[in-house]
Parts: C-alpha cells; structure tokens; sequence
C-alpha cells in the first residue's frame, strides 16, 4: 500500500486551470520533477530503515531485550518505514493539491486532483497504518507517531516543490515537462 500511494502521487498529473487569455479550460501537465521530493522522501525512509531503527531501539510488540534477535523480534518498530513513506505521499499530495489550488488556480478546485493528490493516498496511508498495527508489526504509537512524521515531512516537501515549479510547462505546449 506505501509503494501504491507513493506510485499514485508521482504519477499524477499537476491539473490546472490555464489563463483565459491563452486558452480556457483546466489542463494537465505531468512534471518528471515531481522525483526529486519523491526520491527525497524515498531516501529519509531507506535512511530510517538502514540507521535510525536500530539506533531508537523501539522493539516490536511482544519483543524485548530478552528475546532480540529472535524470530519475528529481529528487527526494530519505531519508526514504521512503510506508514512514513505511505503518509509522506499523501502529505506530499496534499501539499501539491493546496499550492495548485489556492496560488496556480485562483482557488478553483478540481475534482481529479482531489481523488488523485488527496483522497486516494489518504485512503491508501490509513490502510497501510492499520495493516501494520492489526499484523503486530509495530503498536498504535510507533504506526500513529511515524505517519505524523512522514505526513509532515512530505508536506513540507509537497508545498516546498509546488512552489518552485510552475503547473505549467512554459511555451513547449508539452504534456510531460522536465
């Protein structure tokens, strides 16, 4: 589910309303650069899972010092790498989606871009969060604690990207923008 929400946010077009004077009408744009907060997010939670896990030392439930090591207790909880990356996707989606629609669009909403940059990754990080509390991967505090980071951290990113990078693609007329 994490790889799915990550996948959908980076293949979402950015949809815009374009300028009346040029042509009217919403318009979708699919921006390759829409890697560089993807990958960045990718890289903290492959971070998390090489160095952090082991140095927060959160044990799993049902796991303590006594049995580290052992099967099922050979790894660390904290902090969740798959409800980080499934959470920092929907953050990163839902930060594209406000920057395009209160600074790009005027404050027009598009109905796509909710479904594709909100409701779905929403739909797909909650899955994620409650599969890997249901399973005993990690307790309620190491899936809730680490969707909060990641939704904060791919907000930031999202708002951070939306900003730098126009919806459009300038003069080329293209689809895929660089």
């Amino acid at each position: 589910m994490a790889l799915s929400s990550t996948g959908l946010v980076t293949i979402m077009p950015r949809i815009f309303y374009s300028d009346p004077e040029v042509t009217a009408g919403w318009k979708a744009r699919w921006h390759v650069s829409v890697l560089a907060p993807t990958m960045t997010l990718a890289a903290f939670t492959l971070l998390n899972e090489v160095s952090l896990k082991s140095s927060i030392a959160s044990y799993r439930p049902g796991c303590s010092a006594d049995n580290e090591g052992l099967d099922g207790c050979d790894s660390y909880g904290m902090f969740s790498s798959p409800s980080f990356l499934a959470f920092s996707s929907f953050g990163q989606g839902t930060g594209i989606f406000l920057v395009d629609t209160l600074k790009w669009n005027g404050g027009r909403v598009n109905g796509g871009a909710i479904v594709g940059d909100v409701a779905a990754p929403l739909i797909l990080s909650v899955l994620t969060a409650v599969g890997r509390g249901s399973g005993n991967w990690e307790t309620g505090g190491q899936v809730w604690g680490s969707a909060g980071l990641g939704f904060g951290a791919g907000l930031g990113m999202g708002v951070l990207y939306a900003l730098l990078q126009r919806p459009e693609c300038g003069y080329s007329g293209g689809v895929i923008c660089w």
